[in-house]
């Protein structure tokens, strides 16, 4: 007897009309050949596009060096390397020279952040959180974290490696003008839970945490601190943010690929010997096991390129934030943290409720060829993700380029434009691909 039910449609989690794009014109490809051409087709787009036509102000990203590039398309990346350094620890023969490169990964590491243990083998900053959270708690414990809309990450919170390992999350309670914890209410909020852990992570990230004031506080029952320098990496190593594992937190891991400025991956960071078991038994065999050694080999590059570059590097991006900050308060954009000094790190946060909000306005700058991120900020509600008040905006990429103070009054130009309508995008487009022009080179490396 035949149905009458229709059949179920497949849930699609991604966009349906971009998978029916790719689709229709693999179909139209006469061999795999072809299709392979399209996949080299859309990444020379990319580049072309990104890579040499926009100003790109997104937080989260930073272009490598060209060794840092060649490496990662390097013949040792399809080497399989399972275990830890030594030929005894690994599972395989024949990696005399990958012990090597990632030895001198590790002690490079050693030597920007200052501390006695670093690992190179997580290739997503997320599971430099995970490691901690295995390593460090047990499921039902409790531990306090950084909500949205002040600029909490999912990695620490219920739907990331902290929900998965079974924690209890509270908030670390946020000052809204101030953008720092509100210390006050967090010793009595700590006091009362006891947390096993405090984690200090935020993507939207202004000015330093009370790290000493915290872990003192904590201490009283046994707690420990825990940073996510996801976003601060780069400037902890380059002393322009603040110096975590010396005033407070037991562990820091972070983004490779961000303010760092080496390849995407994660870096985890530790000074207690009693950490070292338990941190690299999460990370091997639990979370990483063939690890993209052409990665590690670019992470050790980048960080030779840090001790070399890293000070005054991160130097400039904090004052070109700074800069820019100013220039668009000045023409009359809400910044937020105006009234102190607007920003410690690589970001500002803009209020753009006034212009459409942040979805609206980061589409409008993205038809101009600026390209930022919307933002939740502390007037939002954790719901309004879609739709949040405000717009992210970072200086590490175009510092890279070369880009300093003065040329930060023309990238608050060129967004002003935007934002008020004085222009018509496609117009202001133009005027970013004639800057750009001037501004190809990768700095701060030795290439």
């Amino acid at each position: 007897m035949a149905s009458n039910q229709s059949p179920a449609k497949n849930l699609e989690i991604h966009d349906e009309k971009v998978l029916g794009w790719a689709r229709d014109l693999l179909d139209q490809c006469s061999s795999p050949r072809m299709m392979q051409q399209e996949v080299i087709n859309a990444v020379e787009r990319n580049a072309l596009w990104r890579g040499e036509e926009c100003l790109n102000l997104l937080a989260p990203e930073a272009p490598t060096s060209p060794t840092v590039r060649k490496l990662l398309a390097s013949e040792v990346g399809t080497r399989a390397a399972e275990g830890h350094i030594g030929p005894t620890e690994r599972w395989f023969a024949g990696t005399k020279y990958i012990d090597e490169i990632e030895a001198l990964c590790v002690e490079l590491l050693k030597r920007v952040f200052q501390c006695n243990y670093a690992d190179h083998r997580l290739v997503a900053s997320m599971l430099g959180n995970m490691t901690v959270y295995a390593a460090m708690t047990n499921p039902g414990d409790h531990v306090m974290t950084i909500a949205q809309p002040f600029g909490g990450h999912s990695s620490n919170r219920i739907d990331g490696p902290a929900g998965i390992r079974g924690l209890q999350i509270h908030d670390v309670p946020m000052d809204p003008v101030e953008l720092e914890v509100d210390l006050d209410q967090f010793a009595e909020a700590a006091r009362r839970i006891k947390p096993r852990l405090v984690t200090l992570g935020a993507s939207m990230t202004l000015f330093p945490f009370p790290l000493k004031e915290m872990a003192e506080i904590v201490s009283e029952w046994g707690g420990r601190i825990f940073f996510d320098g996801a976003h601060q990496l780069g400037l902890i190593g380059g002393g322009q943010f603040q110096d975590p594992l010396r005033e407070g937190a037991c562990v820091i891991t972070g983004s490779a690929g961000k303010t760092f400025s080496g390849p995407q991956s994660g870096i985890i960071l530790w000074n207690d010997p009693e950490l070292a078991k338990p941190i690299t038994d999460a990370i091997f065999p639990a979370l990483a096991a063939t690890h993209q050694v052409n990665r590690v080999a670019a992470l050790a590059a980048a960080a030779a390129e840090f001790l070399a570059y890293g000070n005054d590097y991160m130097a400039q991006i904090v004052t070109n934030a700074q800069a820019l900050g100013k220039a668009l308060a000045d023409r009359g954009v809400p910044v937020l943290g105006s009234h102190k000094g607007f920003t410690r790190t690589h970001q500002i946060i803009l209020d753009v409720r006034a212009y459409g909000g942040g979805l609206k306005v980061a589409q409008e700058l993205a038809k101009a060829n600026i390209i930022t991120n919307k933002n939740l900020i502390p007037c939002d509600r954790p719901e309004d993700w879609d739709y949040p008040s405000g717009l992210r905006i970072g200086t590490t990429e175009v510092t890279r380029l070369g880009m300093k103070e003065a040329e930060m009054e023309t990238v608050a130009n060129l967004i002003v434009s935007v934002l008020e309508g004085k222009e018509e995008p496609e117009e202001t487009r133009k005027q970013v691909i004639e800057m750009r022009r001037g501004y190809q080179k990768i700095h701060y490396c030795f290439d």
